[in-house]
């Protein structure tokens, strides 16, 4: 398409959004996927014949305003009202269930403490909402503009009123285990509860640095913290944002990786000189691994911190300290993916279908211990688990009378001790079917394949650092305006010309469209 405004690294659903408002502000876009379909860790997989199944197997906070503008419904995204059932599973069958305002098959009486827990939750991620998609200012350079958005971050939380204010101040960075524990005293609950400030990330139950935080931003601003699968299954999302950003001029590529960034040197006028230069350093287009090279105005990276500025930058181009903070990133995963290829719909004991979001973690003390062997390079003994049955929703996923099973496996170490053979992958993927067949004991009378997805299977597949699902850990000192890290944390690189728009930037990972939303108003701007 000759010279382009703008590149964008990465057709994973960020990339994509990011495209879209470019292209819709009348910018020519081009979009460069390394693999031979879009959406990242959304893309559709085909994992046996006739099979299929993403890393990412729900969505919980998609961004209804990025929905909206970019009018996704007209391109086939349809998010249903009513979301997913959340059972944590007993062994007895005496399951939690959580849908609407009751849960139900707790051996005690918790709906009380239950409402006032999620009341409470649900009131301070509210005061949270509105600055997810909006750019952090810079920490002693926030001029006016960022000077107003703290005064609106302070404004919220003043709304809570002095007690909430104070409360929330007060868990933030708590543990999840001191939350819960406070609120509740069932254990299935407890632990059911807390998943959704624990999975995909390096946190378990005692942990403090953001798993409170985690589980307030998963309450987004239409859902609350309810998974759903849309009409026509996580495909249906990433359909829609090709289609929207090729609408509106963009084009898309897969099966073009880029080998690196091209960064040159550009004439400016120095500051104080009228007539005076001095040379600098500009990023002005990709080369792909073909040899191809396309040059732009601008390159937006869809990728990791890691990859973009250590692999495809290079550190000669970067300041030693900005090098130093990007390589400490923590970005080590933690969740394996097992997909299990069915003849027949799995029937778990106790259930009368396996149509919900289905959570195998008894206790606070399972996930802990699960957690304390992937710290030392280990895998669980008794891991925990996720569970889906996307196709009881999506039929087109699985052949007819077929069905899949997506589970994602807490904790799996990226680096296992000994290394990831065969055997261990193996035995691993064993284990994890073991786990699942103590709930649902025909299950393996039912497998028609199986696939195991450890954390480097992942980066390898879909080449994210670590394969680590937020491209760096959800934790204090890599968020909001620390998020990577200073110098970058405004979407804008140290390099002119370079901006990021992944997971790895404000506010984060998960399916909500955000960085890309965020990355193009600041390009934009």
């Amino acid at each position: 398409m000759g010279r382009c405004d703008a590149v964008v690294v990465g057709a994973g659903h960020n990339g994509l959004v990011c495209a879209a408002y470019l292209a819709r502000a009348g910018r020519r876009v081009l979009v460069l996927e390394a693999r031979q379909v879009p959406g990242g860790l959304a893309g559709d997989r085909e994992f046996h014949p006739g099979f299929f199944a993403p890393i990412a197997h729900t969505l919980n906070h998609f961004s209804a305003k990025v929905a909206r503008e970019l009018n996704l419904e007209k391109f086939g995204f349809e998010c249903p009202s009513k979301g997913l059932r959340t059972v944590g599973l007993a062994l007895n069958g005496e399951h939690l269930v959580l849908e609407g305002d009751a849960p139900r098959g707790t051996t005690s009486d918790e709906s009380p403490a239950l409402a006032t827990f999620r009341q409470r939750m649900g009131k301070f991620a509210g005061a949270l909402q509105p600055f997810w998609c909006k750019t952090m200012p810079t920490i002693g350079n926030a001029g006016l503009a960022g000077s107003l958005t703290f005064a609106r971050i302070g404004f919220s939380l003043r709304r809570l009123g002095k007690q909430e204010m104070r409360e929330f101040l007060r868990i933030a960075t708590l543990p999840a285990r001191d939350l819960v524990d406070e609120h509740l005293s069932d254990d299935l609950l407890k632990a059911t509860l807390s998943w959704d400030g624990l999975i995909g990330s390096r946190l378990a139950p005692r942990s403090p640095n953001g798993a409170v935080l985690a589980m307030l931003y998963r309450m987004g601003e239409v859902s609350r913290g309810t998974h759903v699968l849309p009409a026509g299954g996580i495909r249906s999302l990433v359909d829609s944002l090709c289609a929207a950003a090729e609408a509106a001029g963009a084009d898309i590529r897969c099966d073009a990786p880029v080998s690196r960034i091209l960064v040159g040197e550009r004439m400016g006028t120095a500051p104080g000189s009228k007539d005076g230069v001095s040379p600098g350093l500009v990023a002005n287009g990709v080369e792909l691994e073909s040899g191809e090279r396309i040059e732009a105005d601008c390159v937006i990276s869809a990728a990791d911190p890691k990859r973009t500025f250590l692999d495809m930058v290079g550190v000669p181009f970067l300041d030693i300290g900005f090098t130093n903070r990007i390589r400490r990133l923590r970005c080590e995963g933690l969740v394996a993916k097992l997909h299990l290829a069915l003849d027949g719909a799995p029937q778990f004991t106790g259930l009368d279908a396996a149509d919900g979001r289905m959570i195998i973690a008894p206790n606070l003390d399972a996930i802990e211990f699960a957690f304390d062997a992937a710290k030392y390079g280990e895998c669980p003994e008794n891991p925990v688990l996720e569970i889906v049955v996307p196709s009881l929703r999506e039929p087109s996923l699985a052949p007819a009378g077929g069905h899949v099973l997506s589970a994602h496996v807490m904790y799996v170490p990226y680096r296992l001790k000994g290394g990831w053979t065969e055997t261990a992958r193996d035995k691993a993927c064993a284990t994890a079917i073991d786990t699942i067949a103590e709930y649902a004991p025909r299950i393996r009378e039912q497998i028609v394949a199986a696939e195991f997805l450890t954390p480097a299977d992942i980066e390898r597949e879909c080449g994210v650092t670590g394969g680590h699902w937020h491209h760096a850990e959800f934790a204090i000192d890599q968020m909001l305006m620390m998020r990577p890290t200073y110098e970058a944390a405004q979407y804008r690189a140290p390099i002119p010309g370079l901006y990021l728009c992944g997971a790895g930037c404000h506010p984060g990972g998960d399916l909500t469209g955000l960085p890309g939303h965020n990355a193009a108003k600041e390009i934009l701007r």
